[in-house]
């Protein structure tokens, strides 16, 4: 098996400004992007700071019980009682969706999604079972207990442009990138390379308690334990490398930055199977392909 390349944390930054920590450890990598860690998983906040009521948009919310967390650091970096424009849904795993139902309803904005993620957060399916077989590391043994809905945020739910811009955030496109589920995307703002890849790859092994606890920073292909189809999610990584990012906001993990990033970034695209996969498991025998009825599976 081929080994990660790890990377050293001052990597993220040849500017030394660069994940500038505020006081409430919400970490800011650009002038407009900036990222928090709640527990095992981040949020990003895209919008300048002071930018006011309706101008940001948040993207993804979280694990339950972190609603609280979420506002007050988007008030400490856009105003009092600013509310976002809307809000991205990567994925709708339950370490993205934990806040997400109490935040639309007091903010009553739109969250936007892909069209094949709707089932899963509109109340009509649950994701498929994790796989605690696979990783080896306190996070996939525990996974059998994680919340896989169904989730419904329906009152609020609407898909997102079929042109690939992004609401709220010009600049930006979504690009689909299936594989940890049907309808997961990354967000890429092609003027300053800039990915927000979701769950496609991480930068810690989110398999093991520990490495999450301490984010050693290293490439890695999507959460063994909740990924449910291997090509796609090998095809996925290719298309996100091909890219060439410069600066990488993961969902678990720091954000990296810099040729040393896009060589680890390339060495998992070019050995995702040895590297990422597991040797056997649930979906390495049988996936949930994106669009397809087996990716919806019944509770």
């Amino acid at each position: 098996m081929n080994e990660q390349i790890p990377l050293r944390a001052e990597s993220l930054a040849d500017n030394p400004t660069a994940d500038e920590r505020r006081d409430d450890n919400t970490r800011e990598v650009l002038s407009d992007v900036a990222y928090k860690r709640l527990a095992i998983v981040n949020v990003v906040y895209f919008g300048k700071a002071n930018a006011g009521d309706g101008a940001w948009v948040l993207i993804d919310a979280g694990v339950a019980g972190t609603a609280g967390v979420i506002r007050r650091a988007a008030e400490e970096r856009f105003g009092e009682n600013s509310r976002p424009a809307a809000i991205i849904l990567t994925h709708g795993h339950f370490d993205h969706v934990g806040a997400l139902e109490t935040l639309a309803a007091e903010w009553d904005v739109p969250i936007y999604a892909h069209e094949l993620e709707l089932p899963y957060v509109n109340g009509s399916a649950s994701y498929p079972p994790p796989d605690p077989s696979v990783g080896g590391g306190m996070m996939a043994r525990l996974s059998s207990m994680y919340p896989r809905g169904p989730y419904d945020v329906s009152k609020w739910l609407q898909v997102l442009p079929a042109d690939g811009s992004v609401p709220h955030m010009p600049g930006w496109r979504w690009i689909h990138v299936p594989g940890h589920t049907p309808g997961q995307i990354a967000l890429w703002r092609e003027g300053d390379r800039v990915l927000i890849a979701a769950d496609a790859f991480i930068t810690t092994r989110q398999e093991s308690a520990y490495a999450v606890a301490t984010e050693k920073p290293e490439m890695h292909g999507p959460p063994m334990y909740y990924t449910q189809d291997w090509e796609g999610s090998g095809a996925s990584v290719q298309k996100l490398a091909a890219l060439e990012p410069e600066l990488v906001v993961t969902g678990h993990g720091a954000a990296m930055q810099g040729p040393e990033m896009r060589q680890a970034l390339h060495h998992l695209a070019q050995n995702f199977e040895q590297i990422a996969v597991p040797e056997d498991g649930r979906y390495v025998r049988d996936p949930a392909k994106a669009g397809t009825s087996d990716a919806y599976r019944p509770a």
